[in-house]
């Protein structure tokens, strides 16, 4: 992600060291990590809500398709997201039934 190595580093701590001094320079390095993990945390949060996103559009795309061949003659793909959206629509339908297989779908 960064390309600093080994002597940028110590130029910075030790530039840091001087302008905060031996007693604030631990704090600041934990409020560092602190923004640090937060915002890789948003970032990470970001991404995963774009790939769902992709995923979701990707499904519609399929559905679609699979609607203009008149659900005939689908594509292993296309009966695949078929089948995926046909099984979340059930669950949306009953949220708190039970699969089939015994494993609970309920919240937690």
């Amino acid at each position: 992600m960064f390309d600093i190595g080994f002597w940028e580093l110590l130029l910075i701590g030790v530039v840091a060291l001087l302008v905060l001094g031996p007693e604030r320079l631990p704090g600041a390095i934990r409020s560092a990590s602190k923004t640090f993990r937060s915002a890789k945390s948003v970032v990470s949060g970001f991404k995963e809500e774009m790939s769902e996103q992709l995923r979701i559009h990707e499904l519609h795309a399929d559905l679609k398709k699979a609607e203009e061949l008149s659900m005939k003659n689908l594509t292993p793909d296309l009966e695949k997201s078929v089948k995926q959206l046909t099984e979340s629509a059930k669950s949306v339908q009953h949220p708190y039934k039970k699969p089939e297989d015994g494993s609970s779908s309920e919240p937690n």
